[in-house]
């Protein structure tokens, strides 16, 4: 017996990413993805990383965040949107989508070979505080909770809306445990100082 494949794109290519405009939406991010996933090679080689079980801490909300962020899971549940916004307010929330993950960019380029998906301490690591590291700490994490969040605002549903704010504490929850680990890990006066400067996740706010 063969198996349907048009079946499996069906269920993986449903909900929120069949209609348009919030379709535009799931476009964009899989652009991001595949090129983040495309330049994670663009690494340096790996001093010290915090333990797998320690990092269930950020990992386990992000993971359930993304199940129900995935446009097929407002679909299985029957899930109808809170509320719809016309083509003007989706494309605008859009823009803030690319907004966020262009910021993304921005610092992944500014931290070079520091860049990680885990919490690393990398060969040569030293405090990066230019570009987007001149106006917050995490700015990786600012561009994608700013992009979650609009999109989860956009799509309206319950699970897409729950998704988006466990990833966003994901986010923050990494955030702090970075705080820590670079604390001790590049010494307290370098890191210190630079945490006096620059807020962590929010640009702007007292620091």
């Amino acid at each position: 017996m063969s198996f349907d494949f048009s079946k499996l794109v069906a269920i993986a290519w449903g909900g929120w990413t069949t209609i348009w405009p919030t379709q535009l939406l799931a476009f964009i991010w899989l652009a991001w993805l595949a090129s983040w996933v495309g330049a994670s090679f663009w690494q340096g080689r790996t001093k010290k990383q915090v333990m797998t079980l320690e990092s269930s801490r950020y990992r386990l909300p992000i993971i359930a965040g993304a199940i129900l962020f995935i446009p097929s899971a407002a679909e299985v549940l029957g899930e109808k949107p809170l509320w719809v916004f016309g083509d003007a307010g989706v494309y605008a929330l859009a823009l803030v989508t690319l907004a966020g993950i262009s910021f993304t960019w921005w610092a992944r380029i500014h931290l070079g070979r520091f860049w990680s998906s885990a919490i690393t301490h990398k060969e040569d690591h030293h405090v990066i505080d230019t570009g987007p590291y001149r106006m917050v700490r995490h700015p990786i994490y600012t561009g994608l909770i700013t992009g979650m969040l609009a999109t989860g605002i956009a799509v309206g549903t319950i699970t897409t809306i729950l998704g988006s704010i466990l990833i966003s504490f994901g986010m923050w929850q990494k955030a702090r445990m970075e705080e820590v680990f670079l604390s001790r890990e590049l010494g307290a006066d370098a890191y210190g100082a630079y945490r006096r400067r620059v807020p962590m996740i929010i640009p702007f706010l007292p620091h």
